[in-house]
């Protein structure tokens, strides 16, 4: 069990906003460290600015392309030389490529894959050695309901799947060092990548988020805090017996009528 004589040290990927800003947020509303990672900091620098001073709470921003070990290992120790050490780890960056399958370029699916395994397996590798050493460790991982299977998204779809695999692999393997591994599989949450989409679909976002609203059974869409909220969960001493588990964040199953 982590000391309860310190805040945690809570890295998370993708964190320049949506469910990765909301979820340092959360972290940090809870007296947690958190270290917002991206590729582009900028944006991140400003919700670190504002969590600091909104919780009291240190929070930086570090740049990283979790496609590459070297810029993932100096982001790693960016946090420890910050906080100490690196307690929780939130794999959450993410990027679409959607089309359908004859028309989807090689790159397209290699850029989505690479993000989201390559990614998840160098960060959760560099996190580890710290997790390891200290015999405790919270690993979630961002997949999501298109893990399903999802129309025009081979490579998303592909790849949120192999993050299911990936957890459940890795709560085996790190069990025994008392380091719990989880995933997320959202539905439709409002942020700019859904709206982003809505828009490359010609469709209004408001509109187009009314219209899967209707189809969900709280008749609402996520937001991200929902999300960053169960993210915390699994993370607490409360989840403590919860590893490999894959739980789905979606306001309830579709019909299919």
């Amino acid at each position: 069990m982590m000391p309860e004589t310190r805040p945690r040290v809570v890295v998370v990927t993708g964190a320049s906003g949506g469910i990765g800003a909301a979820t340092a947020r959360e972290f940090a509303q809870y007296g947690d460290h958190v270290v917002l990672a991206d590729l582009t900091p900028d944006r991140a620098q400003d919700h670190a600015a504002a969590i600091s001073e909104q919780t009291g709470t240190k929070a930086i921003a570090v740049a990283c392309d979790v496609t590459k070990s070297k810029s993932v290992e100096a982001m790693m120790q960016a946090a420890v030389d910050s906080f100490g050490s690196v307690d929780v780890l939130v794999n959450n960056a993410g990027i679409t490529r959607d089309n359908l399958l004859f028309k989807l370029e090689e790159d397209e699916w290699d850029d989505v894959i690479n993000v989201h395994l390559k990614g998840a397996y160098l960060c959760t590798r560099a996190a580890q050695s710290h997790m390891v050493r200290q015999q405790y460790g919270k690993i979630v991982n961002l997949s999501s309901t298109s893990a399903l299977g999802n129309r025009g998204q081979a490579n998303y779809s592909t790849a949120k799947a192999g993050l299911q695999g990936l957890t459940r692999t890795l709560a085996i393997e790190l069990g025994p060092f008392n380091i719990n591994v989880n995933a997320v599989a959202p539905g439709f949450v409002d942020s700019e990548m859904t709206r982003a989409v809505a828009t490359r679909l010609g469709k209004d976002p408001e509109a187009h988020k009314a219209e899967r609203a209707a189809k969900i059974p709280v008749r609402r869409v996520g937001q991200p805090e929902d999300i960053a909220a169960l993210v915390h969960f699994l993370c607490s001493d409360k989840a403590s017996y919860v590893s490999g588990q894959i739980i789905y964040a979606c306001g309830g199953p579709e019909s299919r009528r």
